[in-house]
């Protein structure tokens, strides 16, 4: 996948853990995980804008695009 998504490097940065995250957000746990762990297939926008109020950061900061080898 080309989008790379950085979340456990903000929730390090802020020192929160992911069930106090997942709450603050409204998701479950589970579904952040997969999010966490770059298996998720989408994000809706509205978790997208929760996610950087609750850690005071930009979309960019979570979300990283890198071109995939096979593009090429």
């Amino acid at each position: 996948m080309a989008i790379i998504v950085n979340l456990d490097v903000m929730m390090a940065k802020r020192k929160i853990p992911a069930g106090e995250l997942a709450e603050a957000i409204g998701i479950t746990p589970a579904n952040l995980s997969i999010l966490k762990n770059n298996k998720a297939k989408a994000i809706r926008f509205s978790t997208l804008c929760r996610l950087c109020e609750v850690l005071s950061c930009q979309p960019g900061d979570i979300l990283e695009y890198r071109k995939d080898e096979s593009d090429e």
